[in-house]
């Protein structure tokens, strides 16, 4: 079953290469969607994909890369749009 979710990461998260992070990240767990920075300093996400593999993608959110000092995850289930295939960085 697919699922749907928005992320929202605050923290020390631009700059230090967060969303290439969550783009291999999203391709590792074959999740759908896409990642970009917002202009007040955190970074917004969406993915779809298995439950099982959200989840372990979850956790790796609040890792990050290794520059990164991930402060806060917010998740909010958005339901999957069933558009297109893949992740990209905006």
């Amino acid at each position: 079953m697919q699922l749907g979710r928005r992320y929202l990461v605050t923290g020390h998260v631009q700059g230090v290469g967060f969303r290439w992070f969550v783009e291999a990240a999203a391709s590792r767990e074959n999740l759908h969607g896409w990642v970009r920075n917002l202009s007040d300093g955190s970074v917004e996400l969406i993915a779809e994909g298995e439950r099982e593999a959200l989840e372990r993608f979850e956790r790796a959110l609040w890792h990050g890369p290794s520059r990164a000092r991930v402060e806060h995850v917010d998740i909010t289930d958005v339901g999957p749009s069933g558009h297109g295939a893949g992740f990209t960085i905006r």
